[in-house]
């Protein structure tokens, strides 16, 4: 048996698609012969009737619808394959791996990522999400492009740019404490009560904990989501980012317990990538419109949290 080509492909889908021989033959730019001929090759390279021709329009058998469907999926593979090598003899990479942090507005920064891969449709966008330390593990294990997040900015590897200011607030619920609240709580006296941390999700880096107490009970989640619902439910306390709470500390429902032993603390959020690597082209765009977007973005933040 001969094998079929994409033409042929193209063109039974075509037709299935308009319904006939002639308007296929007018979306494709091809004759009417042309398109009759390809479908008759593929009905006798399979031996089956792929069309219903008995009707005013033509319709798939339901050989042909069976085969229609894996045509669709095998064209969108080739054209996907097309336009990969197209990037490539161009320079252009064909895909981005970008690393969203723990401490992102998520809704904001995914809004900017959807904008800019909106006008880039052939590099795909492929998204993680990393907590504590993973981020950085990523950027300096080569396995991101681009991180949003905090860094270390004394690291010569890397460049940033400045996104906004997350305040973290240690939050409690109401009734969650066994003494009153003051601006004189100390940890001593938070030592016996559970704390909520965020997992580190580094695989291969000596973990870090940022604002723990290290008590003898503490529970570990995987974002500040799930951290926001164990606190709000009064099952521990710990450090929130202010923009994830503003709403429950303006009601009631979570009670701020920052003063001189618990001042809270502040995290710059930036874009951060490898200096000493090179990047390319998309990866190039992206970041100068990150720094087109980050004055904008950056007192938006600055002002939810003001």
């Amino acid at each position: 048996m001969n094998r079929f080509t994409l033409h042929e492909l193209h063109c039974f889908v075509a037709v299935v698609d308009e319904g006939g021989f002639q308007a296929a033959a007018a979306v494709l730019n091809r004759s009417h012969a042309a398109v009759f001929a390809a479908l008759a090759k593929l009905e006798r390279q399979f031996g089956i009737a792929l069309l219903d021709r008995s009707g005013y329009r033509v319709r798939p058998t339901e050989a042909g619808l069976s085969l229609y469907r894996r045509a669709q999926s095998l064209l969108r593979d080739a054209e996907a394959l097309s336009l990969n090598a197209h990037q490539m003899a161009m320079g252009k990479e064909t895909h981005l791996n970008v690393v969203i942090g723990d401490l992102c507005p998520r809704s904001k920064l995914l809004g900017l990522l959807s904008r800019f891969f909106a006008e880039h449709p052939n590099t795909r966008l492929q998204l993680h999400y990393e907590a504590v330390t993973g981020p950085w593990e990523r950027l300096l294990n080569g396995e991101a492009d681009l991180i949003l997040h905090r860094i270390d900015k004394s690291d010569l590897q890397l460049e940033w740019i400045n996104l906004g200011t997350i305040p973290l607030v240690p939050v409690v619920a109401p009734g969650f404490l066994p003494f009153p609240i003051t601006n004189e709580i100390t940890p001593v006296q938070m030592h016996e009560l559970t704390q909520c941390v965020l997992r580190d999700t580094a695989q291969h880096t000596e973990p870090r904990n940022y604002y723990v107490v290290g008590g003898p009970s503490q529970c570990s989640v995987a974002d500040h989501e799930m951290k926001k619902d164990f606190i709000l439910q009064g099952m521990a306390w710990g450090h929130l980012p202010r923009f994830m709470i503003e709403e429950e500390l303006r009601d009631g429902r979570l009670l701020s317990i920052a003063g001189r032993h618990f001042p809270g603390a502040s995290e710059e959020l930036v874009a951060g990538r490898r200096r000493d690597r090179t990047h390319g082209p998309i990866a190039e765009l992206l970041w100068k419109y990150l720094e087109t977007q980050a004055p904008a973005l950056k007192l938006e933040i600055d002002n939810a949290v003001a």
